[in-house]
């Protein structure tokens, strides 16, 4: 399908039109912040989706609550003035079947959820607060004092159960507009196995109570036809993250992310603008993404996956793109955080008694061909950056060649060039990297290629 097609049918085709009201208040809800309205809202949420649809709105005020589960025909209406209050017990959100960091397992159910539904919207000038912060503390102690010592790293995030803030699963034309959302104690919005899905003006800001671990801002996991634009994004990892499912388990599922073009969207403290992967195992391909702002940024376009990952990244379109102030603009790595991305059990560990998901995470991928990712067909033009710590850093292997990246009109300013390894077809066209030290990239292992930059 020409890209010119394809991204005129990306996004929501419909959103609910019914206007009846449903408010939560007629249903129990108390709003002041110290009460638990989770039944109320659903109440409100039942009785609407029971009628054919509508509107299910609030009376201004703060409402504690866990999971809901927004149901088709509805639109979620959170006003200006009304703040949604994720409760802190971790028995207030259900387990259910879901994915979540590449594999297929059970996990607490997110603050908003949408799942196996058809048309439905989640909209309103309101604020959803995750109240994240004691999942947080609570990694960072598993983490540091538990599983980094044990040599546990690769499981950690799994283990310790952290609810999403809005969860679109399975579903179709659905409608995220205009919230506020903050603190997540894990992914912020979670797009998986779902097919045009609108995410338009969000304004996201994850570090107002600390830093946290994970916490990506709008997630698409193996999903289609999905537009994401005027969004506001602070966090403490990627910001845009495109993801299809890690190793033998995101083989066997074997879904693409594809057909997704993300816009006019700002970047403020965070891991990166825009990342494909690390989760690569179903491929991600036919991504445009343009008119992008960021500052503040560990990494400003990334590629990651591991050699136990697989999959193919493919025809991406990255332009009108401004950054300031990151670690490397262009980011590329297929060996990627292998503390994370390789499991390995250790000793005084019985493989039969272990919990399910560590069977999964521990299942080799056979033959280990399978797992070699592939990057290729990259585009990126009409790019600015200044105050860059690097301009590249692009690291193949030599069973996975990055292939094919083309820059054009493409202007750097940072402290060194950076390096590419393993790489062949590059073509750079009208490029100008300035440097402190006026050095040149390191480019190794490389072939067929054209990196004449721009002298200015």
């Amino acid at each position: 399908m020409p890209m010119q097609e394809w991204t005129r049918r990306v996004g929501a085709r419909m959103r609910p039109e019914r206007t009846e009201a449903f408010h939560v208040n007629g249903y129990g809800a108390v709003g002041d912040g110290r009460t638990l309205d989770t039944r109320a809202i659903q109440a409100a949420i039942d009785a609407c989706a029971g009628q054919g649809g509508g509107i299910v709105c609030f009376d201004p005020g703060a409402y504690l609550t866990g999971s809901v589960f927004v149901k088709e025909g509805v639109i979620l209406r959170i006003d200006e003035g009304v703040e949604i209050l994720g409760s802190q017990d971790l028995a207030d959100y259900p387990e259910i079947a879901t994915r979540v960091a590449g594999i297929e397992m059970r996990w607490p159910a997110a603050l908003i959820n949408i799942c196996d539904q058809d048309n439905v919207a989640v909209v309103g000038k309101g604020l959803v607060n995750g109240k994240g912060r004691p999942f947080r503390e609570r990694y960072w102690t598993l983490r540091r004092e538990e599983y980094e010592p044990q040599g546990l790293r690769w499981v950690v995030d799994y283990d310790c159960r952290r609810p999403r803030t809005l969860l679109v699963s399975g579903c179709s034309n659905v409608t995220v507009q205009g919230l506020a959302l903050h603190e997540a104690a894990f992914r912020t919005v979670h797009i998986l196995y779902s097919k045009h899905v609108t995410i338009d003006a969000l304004t996201i800001r994850n570090n107002t109570d600390g830093h946290g671990p994970g916490i990506d801002g709008i997630d698409v996991d193996s999903s289609s036809f999905v537009l994401i634009e005027k969004c506001d994004i602070e966090g403490g990892d990627d910001h845009v993250c495109l993801k299809a499912g890690r190793d033998a388990d995101g083989l066997r599922v074997n879904r693409p992310t594809e057909y997704v073009v993300v816009r006019n969207g700002i970047s403020r403290a965070g891991g990166g603008l825009i990342a494909c992967g690390s989760e690569t195992s179903g491929g991600i391909r036919h991504v445009l993404a343009h008119h992008l702002n960021a500052s503040g940024m560990g990494a400003g376009l990334r590629f990651k996956s591991a050699r136990t990952c697989g999959g193919t990244v493919e025809e991406i379109h990255l332009e009108d793109i401004e950054i300031d102030g990151v670690g490397a603009v262009l980011d590329v790595a297929v060996n990627w955080n292998p503390s994370y991305s390789y499991c390995t059990l250790p000793q005084g560990y019985t493989h039969q008694t272990l919990p399910p998901h560590w069977k999964i995470l521990l299942q080799k991928v056979e033959p280990p061909e399978r797992g070699i990712p592939e990057i290729k067909d990259v585009h990126i033009a009409r790019l600015q950056a200044s105050g860059a710590r690097r301009a590249i850093s692009a690291s193949g292997m030599r069973t996975s060649i990055l292939k094919d990246f083309h820059l054009k009109d493409v202007r750097i300013e940072a402290e060194t060039a950076g390096q590419i390894m393993f790489a062949k077809g590059w073509r750079f066209d009208n490029v100008s990297i300035r440097t402190r030290e006026d050095r040149k990239l390191d480019v190794q292992g490389c072939e067929d290629m054209q990196l004449l930059e721009k002298d200015d």
